[in-house]
């Protein structure tokens, strides 16, 4: 009797765990190993937001939320869907909502139930789940090696290896992006990590800075160099950040890498034309002072009047005051540092692996998740493509071994 192809995943988020859930479901032995404590610790940070599974936009402008790399994934997100990812989810007892945003959630709003159904499929299919177990590269004659807590090693040789080590955001939670050194050293081309979906430095005056730093900015629009999101920001104490702020952020980081500080536009009121503010400036008493002006004629918050004075100053006409507010000039200076992103850019190299995702240096060995070379935006967008690599590099192992 011929024994079923064995599995290593290393690393317990989603693209393992989809992985590892489908060729245990093929007849695979699939083990499991992470170096944490418990698995699928950032799945449950996210959670804490409502764990936006995925987006329900058409499927045009959805590939384009991965801008540079869309054409690559959209084979995969095609083959793994929106809709399947929904469907996966209320497989497993774990019913979904679309929010006014078109983002879809599980209707109990949290990443522990799902998870907790899923572990129990897992167990049910016979995948073994090794915590603690942390992957040390690979002996001289190609086996893997794990160390435990207390340093003692053991090597395994599978039929198959999935990487999913995720990148490098979130380091406390797993993900340090330690993985990128042995994968250098082994001959693995793997782009520099940089952080995504980022807030970003900015120079406030102290007085803007002590009153205003955590105030939100709602329904807003920014803008860089053509590209523009709506949306909400956060003022904060070291600068901006926020799900608009995040749709720009790869964009303006590699603009502040090339080219140092940029100017970031701020439109605190997007649904008004700049005539249709003049027009209700200048319906106002004219004995209102700028802020009660602001304040009574455009609805505008405290945090968004003094960013008007924050990035014009004072003594503006109406006109003028009409411009300002539709383009508030902030110099933003330095992304925040990758330990504080919510997400990674950079990793392997689209070019240093196969159709199928396997390692050219290392054949046998597959990538998922966002250990590849791709970002995208908040907004379902990257638990999508984390389980669209895993299930995709799932299947190719399942090929590879018929």
């Amino acid at each position: 009797m011929t024994q079923a192809p064995h599995l290593v995943v290393i690393g317990a988020g989603p693209a393992g765990l989809i992985a590892a859930e489908h060729l245990a479901q093929a007849g695979w032995r699939v083990t499991v190993h992470d170096r944490m404590p418990s698995v699928g610790r950032k799945l449950l940070m996210a959670g804490r937001g409502g764990l936006n599974l995925t987006h329900s936009e058409p499927a045009e402008p959805f590939l384009a939320r991965y801008g540079a790399a869309s054409p690559w994934l959209a084979p995969m997100l095609r083959a793994f869907s929106a809709a399947d990812l929904t469907r996966w989810a209320e497989g497993l007892g774990q019913q979904t909502f679309t929010g006014p945003s078109g983002r879809v959630f599980p209707k109990a709003m949290k990443a522990s139930p799902l998870l907790r159904a899923w572990l129990i499929r897992l167990s049910e299919l016979g995948v073994e789940i090794r915590t603690r177990s942390e992957w040390r590269g690979w002996a001289p004659a190609g086996d893997l090696v794990f160390a435990d807590v207390e340093g003692a090693t053991e090597t395994v040789q599978p039929d198959a290896t999935l990487l999913a080590l995720g990148g490098a955001s979130w380091p406390r939670l797993g993900s340090d992006g330690g993985w990128t050194q042995v994968l250098t050293e082994a001959g693995v081309a793997v782009s520099p990590l940089k952080p995504a979906n980022c807030g970003f430095e900015v120079d406030w005056s102290p007085i803007f800075r002590d009153r205003f730093a955590g105030q939100p900015l709602k329904a807003v629009a920014l803008s860089h160099r053509g590209q523009a999101a709506r949306g909400d920001a956060m003022v904060t104490a070291y600068g901006l950040e926020g799900g608009a702020v995040y749709a720009l952020s790869g964009a303006l980081r590699d603009a502040i890498a090339a080219d140092g500080p940029q100017t970031l536009e701020i439109d605190l009121r997007p649904d008004l034309s700049r005539g249709g503010i003049t027009d209700r400036l200048a319906q106002a008493r004219p004995s209102l002072s700028t802020t009660e002006l602001l304040r009574k004629a455009l609805k505008l918050t405290p945090a968004a009047i003094n960013l008007v004075r924050e990035g014009h100053g004072p003594g503006l006409t109406p006109e003028r005051l009409a411009a300002a507010v539709k383009a508030v000039p902030i110099r933003v200076t330095a992304a925040r540092p990758l330990d504080r992103a919510i997400s990674s850019a950079g990793g392997i190299s689209r070019d240093a692996v196969d159709e199928g995702l396997m390692l050219k240096a290392r054949p046998g060995v597959w990538a998922a998740g966002e250990m590849l070379d791709w970002e995208a935006p908040t907004g379902g967008y990257l638990l999508q493509a984390c389980f669209a690599t895993g299930l995709w590099a799932a299947k190719a192992m399942a090929a590879s071994h018929l």
